[in-house]
């Protein structure tokens, strides 16, 4: 079997004569964007023999791309430790919106009220210092270009003749994903009703600065951090497609303006539509699908490189327990359930915001008009900004206590005589058991290598993003990725069931 070497190589292994035993990974991920290397991370964390396929030679970008973070990645980027390397390279700011509708979330119980106006470029390369730092192997100048699964394993094809094996793929490889298309997987959905043009440029004459709505579409003109000019253009038709070029932006400019502003000097032009697709299934066997590979849809609302991330922290650990041997197969078929609401629902309102937008009609002027008023008021407001910012996904675990499935609030704790963060016990992505109740009620030795028991205390209020004010539980399992996995007191009634769901069974400890 042919080998190719990495960039470096995972903690503790070492080569033997012959070959290198950086040719099997436990699981082997396509795509190195922040989808990608977020889920490196997860599983490095969780000591998982993981490596990474990516066909660029370094992180560097072209494009603006994805231009921020949301409060709900930002909470997620804490729970790990590393959110501070993105806060200060960023700019904090009120970043939700709905429909070009600006949501202020600024009165939302999260220490991360806001947004991180941050380009992709940047965040890929704090996302791949981080990963480098966990010693993850990244085969670069690569691609997957193929792949067998069978009973044991899956063999991994590269450009260039080259193969992994690996227990599991995941394919983290963008909106036309190989791996989706290889394992037979379809990409249900819409086709593009509109094209938009993004470039970065000079202009010879001052532009409109600003937003505008008209038959066409919608445009927008404003100063980049270069001091250029960043263009956002509906184009006219869809008849063009494939690799834009500056007469495309010159007569989309002109079609919409009556002029191109004398545009020149291009640093880069992007061309991306309002198709609307998402995976049937997240998983086929030893196949699994994350980020755009499971989902695209329009950059309206920046929803997308958000979504994904937040893709990779629900698999990641699953992923890792399974790969141990800690839980069964099964508990990967969870990763579907919980992730393609969250993506349906990410559809459903980009599509919405389009069809809002997309037209200067007088009926749509007017609804816009309408919307933003609701979005004014109080409760439509939070609400709205809490579904945009993540903050309010609840994944369906049953009836029960309001905190069940959604996101534990980062609480100010005091624990063995201490103040200590929530999110801070969360750094190393183990499950945490949380006791507010009578010291040394709980005991799961059988489970100690995967849970965490802490006793704490919490003097103050407990609320939720577009909930409000909830009881306080007497005890909580918090999954790896920050989720609610048990409400409960010292009775301990259902925790063991969902310990056995999440954690497996105690004889596997």
């Amino acid at each position: 079997m042919p080998v190719l070497l990495p960039s470096s190589r995972p903690r503790g292994r070492s080569e033997r004569a012959g070959a290198s035993r950086a040719s099997h990974h436990a699981v082997v991920i396509a795509g190195g964007g922040p989808t990608g290397l977020m889920l490196a991370a997860e599983l490095a964390l969780a000591e998982v023999d993981v490596a990474v396929v990516e066909r660029r030679p370094d992180q560097e970008l072209v494009g603006t791309r994805a231009g921020g973070l949301h409060a709900r990645t930002i909470e997620i980027l804490d729970q790990r430790g590393v959110a501070e390397r993105f806060l200060r390279e960023g700019q904090v700011t009120q970043l939700a919106g709905f429909a070009w509708t600006r949501l202020d979330i600024g009165d939302l119980p999260t220490r991360h009220a806001y947004g991180l106006a941050l380009r992709q470029s940047h965040i890929e390369r704090i996302l791949a210092d981080w990963v480098e730092e966990l010693a993850v192997p990244i085969y670069r100048n690569s691609e997957v270009t193929g792949f067998v699964q069978d009973a044991t394993g899956i063999d991994v094809a590269l450009s260039g003749g080259k193969t992994l094996r690996a227990n599991y793929l995941v394919g983290c490889d963008g909106g036309r994903s190989l791996v989706r298309k290889r394992a037979g997987i379809d990409f249900a959905g819409s086709d593009p009703t509109l094209s938009n043009l993004m470039a970065e440029v000079e202009m010879r004459d001052e532009p409109v600065w600003g937003l505008r709505h008209d038959a066409i579409g919608f445009h927008g003109l404003s100063k980049a951090e270069s001091g250029r000019v960043l263009v956002v253009v509906t184009e006219a038709t869809l008849d063009r497609t494939g690799e834009p070029g500056l007469r495309d932006l010159s007569d989309a400019l002109v079609a919409v303006f009556g002029t191109d502003f004398g545009v020149q000097n291009p640093a880069w032009i992007s061309r991306f539509t309002d198709a609307a697709r998402q995976a049937v299934s997240y998983r086929r066997e030893r196949v699994l699908l994350a980020g755009d590979a499971a989902h695209i849809h329009h950059s309206v609302g920046g929803q997308g490189l958000n979504t994904g991330v937040q893709d990779a922290v629900n698999l990641g650990w699953k992923l890792a327990q399974v790969v141990r041997g800690i839980a069964p197969d099964g508990l990967l078929d969870t990763y579907h359930a919980e992730r393609h609401p969250v993506a349906a629902r990410v559809l459903r309102n980009t599509m919405a915001q389009i069809a809002m937008l997309r037209r200067g009609e007088a009926g749509l002027r007017a609804a816009r008009d309408v919307v933003s008023d609701l979005l004014a008021m109080e409760e439509p407001r939070k609400r709205f900004g809490a579904m945009m910012s993540g903050l309010d996904i609840r994944y369906d675990l049953g009836e029960g206590h309001e905190l069940l499935g959604r996101r534990m609030p980062d609480l100010d704790l005091i624990v063995d005589g201490y103040p200590q963060r929530l999110f801070t016990l969360l750094h190393g992505a183990q499950a945490l058991l949380i006791n507010f109740g009578k010291s040394g009620g709980f005991d799961i030795v059988s489970r100690a290598d995967r849970i965490r028991v802490i006793n704490a205390s919490h003097d103050g209020a407990w609320e939720l993003p577009a909930i409000g004010q909830v009881a306080a539980p007497e005890a909580v399992l918090v999954r790896p990725d920050g989720h609610v996995a048990w409400v409960g007191d010292e009775s301990q009634r259902g925790l063991e069931d969902a310990l056995i769901i999440w954690f497996g069974s105690a004889a596997a400890a």
